[in-house]
């Protein structure tokens, strides 16, 4: 998969390459990452890259015309003359798509006024075979680029950066990782955070029955490594027992304890069983009770 990116600040993103997973996936051929410096297609001397707000304001805007040197040079098309790849529809319902057949490319305005980026439009970014991501700054970029050039506008949450440089390496991160071969185990991500439901995943190893859980959505399960006490604090027994049911059950569980307490929004279209409705009910009781008697106290 191939990355580009367009940023006033090249000098950024070396530190991230240099580490970690983004490094081996480039060793590897996995991944291709070209970050372009959009001063170096302005024309003036001061290589000026932004400008006023027409209609008044504060701040200062970035210019189009750079912007547009810098994607043509990188290949890109405006939309209309972009020629449609394979019609094939993104695979998640909460997806990246867009107004467009589905392309193997996909140009990317990262900026506040996105729409959420999530783990379900990473999955769908990772079918591409490139991604173009421009980095705003100021008060933004020339409206005129995101219509012309741009697929999809993200905003990696709800608060304002400095710049995109940082929402465009968070972009890229999660979206390289999901890449076939990237991961050493290619099941890893299917067990996180958001990953897929419990019935999608059919890894299993030389018949050992399976211990883990699948998100479906919600949060991860709680980890534990060796010591197996420390400072006081136990591992929990179940844990270390070898029955892969009730670990399996005791996952569930702690997926939909840690859920309803730090993001219960997830629980909404989460894909629940009975029993996981009965799980809930309970903490729900005892999370009511806590709070009662803590009023009380």
């Amino acid at each position: 998969m191939r990355f580009d990116i367009i940023t006033i600040f090249p000098g950024f993103f070396s530190g991230f390459f240099e580490h970690g997973i983004v490094r081996r996936a480039q060793a590897d051929g996995l991944v291709t990452v070209n970050v372009r410096d959009l001063r170096n297609f302005t024309h003036d001397r001061h290589r000026t890259v932004d400008d006023r707000p027409f209609g008044g304001g504060e701040g200062m805007v970035m210019k189009p015309e750079p912007l547009a040197e810098a994607l043509e040079a990188v290949g890109i098309e405006i939309k209309a003359e972009r020629k449609a790849g394979p019609s094939t529809p993104p695979a998640d319902a909460d997806s990246a798509q867009d107004d467009n057949p589905f392309s193997p490319t996909r140009v990317i305005l990262l900026s506040a006024q996105g729409r959420p980026f999530t783990q379900a439009v990473a999955r769908d970014l990772a079918r591409l075979d490139r991604m173009v991501l421009i980095c705003g700054r100021y008060e933004g970029v020339d409206e005129r680029i995101n219509e012309l050039y741009c697929d999809l506008e993200l905003s990696i949450g709800d608060y304002v950066l400095s710049g995109g440089e940082l929402a465009a390496a968070v972009v890229l991160d999660a979206t390289m990782r999901l890449v076939p071969g990237v991961l050493g185990n290619e099941a890893s991500h299917e067990f996180e955070s958001f990953g897929v439901a419990d019935t999608a995943i059919i890894t299993d190893i030389e018949g050992v029955p399976r211990s883990q859980y699948g998100s479906g959505g919600m949060l991860d399960y709680p980890h534990y490594t060796r010591p197996a006490e420390f400072r006081g604090l136990r591992t929990p027994e179940v844990l270390l027992n070898g029955d892969h049911q009730q670990i399996r059950r005791w996952r569930r569980e702690q997926q939909l304890r840690k859920t309803l307490a730090n993001r219960p929004d997830l629980l909404e279209d989460a894909q629940l069983t009975a029993e996981d409705k009965k799980v809930l009910e309970v903490l729900r009781r005892g999370a009511g009770a806590s709070g009662k008697n803590a009023s009380q106290g």
